[in-house]
């Protein structure tokens, strides 16, 4: 093993986000995880969609898509496998604050920040 492979890991080794299978359906989304309790949400109980921003990357997943349900809750990794159709479909919820999520994408600081929240 040479010295890069001792600092770094191997060039094969998946990044933080590729361990993350998201199941998009026309009823829920779940998120499974190897080390981590499978979450499933409804698309029609989602009450709040936030995005999490976190200081643990590029080690960890920095930045999550959070959809929170009426009895459950899931995150999504940005860069993992389904982020990008989730995000496409939440960010077209009417009063989605896309002003937010630009904030976020420019922030290093753990923190959340609303996108949408149900009406009741």
């Amino acid at each position: 093993m040479n010295i890069l492979e001792r600092i770094f890991g191997k060039a094969n080794k998946k990044s933080p986000e590729e361990l993350f299978q998201v199941t998009i359906t026309d009823d829920f989304v779940t998120v499974e995880h190897p080390k981590k309790k499978t979450k499933t949400v409804k698309w029609a109980e989602i009450e709040e969609v936030r995005v999490v921003n976190t200081d643990q990357g590029p080690w960890l997943p920095d930045v999550w898509i959070e959809l929170v349900g009426k009895d459950d809750s899931c995150s999504i990794p940005q860069g993992a496998e389904g982020y990008n159709e989730v995000f496409e479909v939440v960010s077209g919820y009417d009063g989605f604050d896309a002003m937010n999520y630009i904030k976020a994408m420019g922030s290093t600081d753990n923190e959340q920040r609303v996108l949408w929240k149900r009406t009741h």
